[in-house]
């Protein structure tokens, strides 16, 4: 093999002694390691901070100081002394020991001087000045130990003060209940008074009868389609007139509105005679009484074959076969009166009939209501105004899903409604054979194992996926047994005073009366004799 030429040959690498490498090397290692050992050395010593303490530094509502949070606070000291103290107040004043509670509470009116006078200052209290108050509270802390007020006997007296207050709270609940329930189902005197005049005076007032014969003759809007018809269901004159009275007042063409009212034998004079002597801004209006209607039997009607059960008018009349365990208004009569069912028979009631506006007698209306009659309520058969804003106006409140059939047939999570302002298309209603969905689940109901009480239980099982959500501003709920928003009434169509305080009542909520007493004309002679004001 032949050998390059010198000029051809690679030139040859300068290298540099193993000892040099090895020396740099080492240097470098010895560097980091005096690098890391200081870092050590900083991290273990955590730094404090150096910034200024402000002296009072308000920490959730608290004035904590430098003082406050030392160990040897003379102030903590102070402090938790106090609050013990007045636990033991409590404790003494249970046990009459009254001189001891007096002691306590002046001791503790010391040491609260002590604190506020250095709190003025705005410098921590010293030993010498809190040295006599701690002392003398320790000392009658001490005396509040001998007299077997500690922590033992003080949690179990507490206890069993606790249990004794809910159970006297409790009591006050039930019979706030009672006592409310009462007073809403009692009929004022001049609402008896005014039923009782009305009466004579139809019955000794021949030429009102002849009056109210002519103008039912001559009134062809009673079935007429292309009018506004709204029914109503009440044994309440006065309530029923306001509702009449507000809607024609505030309607664009009260001469389109007809109002079919139905109320019982009892009522039927009264009412025939106020309607007949007052004339509403040319309103028609219909008076009728349920026992007039033939098809309204036991045979037909669930509720009224419940009636004739011994253990249901034991129940719902008597009150004695639970213990009194079920709460008054669950056993309130009404909730089995015709005139509350009614609302199920509408296409019966009025066979003629194609819409209605269905108006409950607790009511008021600001608004138009003819915009009603053209909502399109997509094949439903109810137009109403939800209420599940909150989860307690779900189907779950009123229904009982732990029985099967309500478990297995209804979402639990599905909207509440509101009865009071309901659309009803009595063509669908009648295709649909609602009131036979409604004797189904009434006939099922005789245990009153599905739901407790009242018509919107069985409503919302009847009209589950039948029911069109309206705009809520159509019906503002609540006015008589809760606070409303003020923007909510100004905005609403209806309002609903749905509750025990109902504004014809002296336990009506006050500040929403006037929205009702400004439809009654208080200067009528009647209302002025049987003392309405």
């Amino acid at each position: 093999m032949r050998r390059r030429g010198l000029d051809f040959r690679r030139p040859v690498r300068k290298r540099f002694p193993n000892v040099v490498w090895w020396t740099v090397c080492g240097i470098l290692v010895l560097v980091l390691i005096v690098v890391l050992s200081r870092e050590g050395q900083t991290e273990s010593k955590p730094t404090i901070s150096r910034k200024p303490y402000r002296r009072d530094r308000i920490m959730e509502g608290v004035t904590i100081t430098d003082e406050m949070l030392s160990s040897n606070s003379v102030t903590r000291q102070l402090t938790d002394q106090i609050s013990l103290a007045k636990a033991f107040v409590v404790i003494a004043k249970e046990s009459n020991n009254l001189q001891f509670a007096w002691e306590l509470s002046a001791q503790i009116r010391n040491s609260q001087a002590l604190l506020s006078n250095a709190a003025t200052r705005r410098t921590p209290l010293t030993v010498g000045e809190s040295e006599t108050a701690i002392r003398d509270m320790a000392l009658l802390l001490y005396q509040a130990q001998q007299l077997h007020y500690d922590s033992a006997t003080m949690l179990m007296r507490l206890r069993a003060k606790i249990q004794t207050l809910e159970e006297q709270m409790s009591s006050a609940n039930e019979k706030s209940s009672k006592y409310g329930q009462i007073a809403a189902e009692e009929v004022p005197k001049s609402l008896y008074c005014l039923g009782v005049r009305l009466t004579t005076e139809w019955f000794g007032n021949p030429n009102l009868q002849k009056k109210h014969r002519e103008r039912k003759q001559m009134d062809a809007k009673l079935k007429d389609n292309s009018m506004y018809h709204f029914c109503i269901f009440s044994d309440n004159i006065l309530a029923s007139s306001v509702v009449v009275n507000s809607t024609a007042l505030n309607s664009k063409n009260p001469d389109k509105i007809v109002f079919h009212l139905v109320t019982d034998e009892i009522n039927y004079a009264a009412m025939n005679a106020w309607f007949t002597v007052n004339s509403f801004w040319g309103v028609a209006v219909e008076v009728q009484k349920f026992e007039d209607f033939k098809w309204l039997n036991a045979s037909y009607v669930p509720v009224l074959k419940q009636l004739q059960d011994s253990e249901t008018q034991s129940y719902y009349f008597s009150g004695h076969n639970d213990d009194g365990r079920t709460p008054i208004k669950f056993r309130n009569p009404k909730y089995l009166s015709m005139l509350n069912h009614l609302r199920f028979y509408i296409p019966e009631v009025y066979p003629a009939l194609k819409k209605v506006v269905f108006l409950d007698d607790d009511i008021v209306v600001q608004k138009d209501l003819s915009g009603l009659f053209s909502i399109d309520l997509n094949g439903n058969v109810n137009g109403a105004v939800e209420t599940c804003m909150e989860t307690f106006h779900r189907y779950h409140k009123y229904l009982n899903y732990s029985h099967p059939l309500i478990r297995s047939h209804f979402d639990p999570d599905a909207c509440g409604w509101a009865f009071g302002m309901n659309v009803f298309d009595l063509v669908a209603w009648r295709k649909r054979n609602v009131t036979g969905i409604y004797h189904y689940w009434q006939e099922r109901n005789v245990d009153r194992t599905l739901w407790k009480l009242g018509t919107l239980p069985p409503g919302l099982l009847t009209f589950y996926g039948l029911t069109e959500a309206l705009d809520p501003s159509w019906h503002v709920l609540g006015l008589g047994y809760t606070n409303v928003d003020s923007q909510l009434i100004e905005k609403g169509a209806v309002l609903h005073f749905n509750g025990n305080s109902k504004p014809w009542l002296k336990i009506g909520i006050e500040k929403f009366k006037p929205l009702w007493e400004k439809y009654v004309d208080y200067s009528h002679p009647l209302l002025q004799q049987c003392n309405f004001h």
